[in-house]
């Protein structure tokens, strides 16, 4: 297992160099993050502290509290960023399980399908399988790769992206002469 915010990241990048493909997962991981957690947002329990008050609990803020602290473990900004992204995620999927089982259903497994399609398109473009294939650990970092990719088009995190890129090589463009 890899243990540092790079070699995860080197590691994940190496499957996701053709854009694409990261364009794809752009789409395809937060949808399925949103699926996972709409999905794990049932069943509710109501939990009562005494001096605080109620709150719902539910296995998708189990998720969401596990999946973040190792974000945050691997790099305060980027898990911080995620907290951020993965919370607006959480509260959609807290909001469609409260709407009926139709339709709490309907959405996590179509959303859950469709992210997975865009997945396996940008794989046929990247000409490689995804890389949780190899290692399960890509479930977890490919959400944080996105985050990643996002901060590297905003111009934050060069320094990062430059030793992705001198690792896993960097990402590929179709040329012009190829275009379709």
């Amino acid at each position: 297992m890899f243990n540092t915010l790079d070699q995860q990241l080197i590691q994940y990048a190496r499957y996701h160099r053709d854009h694409r493909n990261i364009l794809t997962h752009f789409a395809g991981i937060p949808l399925i993050v949103f699926a996972v957690l709409t999905l794990t947002s049932l069943p509710q329990w109501q939990i009562v502290l005494p001096g605080i008050g109620g709150t719902v609990f539910t296995p998708a803020f189990v998720i969401w509290v596990a999946a973040n602290l190792y974000y945050l473990k691997l790099n305060v900004f980027l898990g911080f960023a995620m907290v951020l992204f993965t919370a607006i995620l959480l509260l959609g999927g807290q909001y469609v399980a409260g709407l009926s089982t139709v339709i709490w259903l309907s959405t996590g497994i179509g959303t859950f399908i469709f992210g997975w399609v865009l997945q396996f398109i940008g794989h046929y473009y990247e000409g490689k399988k995804p890389a949780f294939i190899d290692d399960l650990t890509g479930l977890v970092i490919g959400p944080l790769f996105i985050m990643a990719e996002w901060c590297f088009a905003l111009g934050f995190a060069k320094d990062l992206q430059s030793r992705i890129d001198a690792q896993a090589g960097t990402v590929k463009y179709q040329s012009k002469s190829t275009r379709t």
